[in-house]
């Protein structure tokens, strides 16, 4: 089922600024909303993104590495750091167990800091099947009160060793974790060259958003669509009954035990949120017929394209499944109104 899509931003803080550009200040007026400023706005200056470094796409690929990391069982030696020792654990103090200080088949990681100082280190060198004694103490400062500072001694089974073994970067490694290259060296220039994507997409984005937030600031609604503010708020709380059915739970026992708030309130903020959505629909439209900024069919393709891979749909199709047509083309009207604003934005900076 298609589901009705919904645009809410939050709202993003003012500082004390400096001019850092000009342009000509303008706002409108229709019969439903009045937008004190929209082309000049001022939004904080949004850092630029810097020069991609040989560090940077090391590290990304470092990352890469890592995450095609394969686990790899360890028989043939004691627990050394960085492996992951599988340990059964029982935890006595004054020779009485104590709440949370057992467990069975935990997966330590040597290394990760987990237990309080010198218990994983007292795993390193111990074989499978080995069971020993280690003392200790708790920090003076542990989170937990009742033991903060009390010795402890904790018996433990090292039951299995297994350790991460990355793979090494390789012409064959390049062809398995990308479609573009097939060396190294054209890898090593396909990451660089998505790090500096990834951080203008970043910046365009940060800047987008300030720039919608404040001519939203600046939008005054003299009176609601009723309509089209009723449909989203039904659609929302539809979908809450919804979930309170599958959870067999009366829809107000729902509200209250999951949003923590009472069923009057809730609805209250359901409309708010509704509101908030038709608000920037009526900002969006107002602002297209006032400087004429069309959706061509040509430019709604685009948008789509770029919609699919931002909200991680295979294709243009599948976002096409999902969503109503109407709420698509809004989008895309959206984002661009959103460029044009940010063509004619003033960018200032903190004093």
């Amino acid at each position: 089922m298609k589901k009705k899509i919904v645009m809410i931003l939050t709202g993003v803080a003012a500082s004390s600024m400096i001019l850092a550009g000009c342009s000509k200040s303008a706002g409108l007026e229709t019969d439903e909303l009045t937008i004190s400023k929209y082309k000049g706005v001022e939004v904080d200056q949004v850092e630029k993104p810097g020069e991609i470094t040989d560090e940077d796409v090391e590290n990304a690929i470092q990352a890469t590495l890592q995450t095609n990391a394969t686990t790899i069982d360890v028989t043939d030696r004691a627990v050394q750091d960085g492996d992951t020792a599988t340990i059964d654990f029982v935890g006595k103090i004054n020779g009485e167990e104590f709440e949370g200080g057992s467990s069975t088949d935990y997966p330590l990681v040597i290394g990760s800091g987990t237990f309080i100082d010198g218990f994983e280190d007292s795993v390193i060198g111990h074989s499978i099947g080995e069971t020993y004694d280690w003392a200790g103490a708790f920090p003076e400062d542990y989170s937990n009160a009742d033991y903060a500072g009390k010795e402890v001694v904790f018996t433990i089974t090292v039951k299995s060793i297994s350790q991460q073994e990355v793979p090494e970067l390789t012409d064959e490694f390049v062809k398995t974790v990308s479609e573009k290259s097939k060396t190294v060296k054209e890898y090593k220039k396909e990451v660089k060259a998505q790090l500096e994507e990834d951080a203008k997409t970043n910046y365009n984005s940060d800047l987008s958003q300030s720039v919608w937030q404040a001519v939203l600031d600046n939008t005054e609604v003299k009176k609601y669509p009723d309509k089209e503010v009723s449909e989203i708020s039904d659609s929302l709380i539809e979908q809450y009954k919804t979930a309170a059915e599958y959870y067999g739970q009366e829809y107000e026992d729902f509200i209250q035990t999951n949003m923590g708030y009472g069923l009057e309130e809730f609805e209250k903020q359901v409309d708010e949120a509704a509101k908030a959505s038709v608000k920037q629909t009526m900002v969006t439209t107002a602002i297209a017929d006032k400087e004429k900024i069309k959706l061509s069919d040509e430019a709604y393709e685009e948008q789509l394209k770029q919609m699919a891979e931002d909200y991680g749909y295979a294709d243009v199709d599948a976002l096409k499944e999902s969503a109503e047509e109407d709420d698509l083309k809004e989008i895309a009207l959206n984002n661009l109104v959103k460029e044009w604003l940010i063509e004619h934005c003033i960018q200032v900076a903190d004093k």
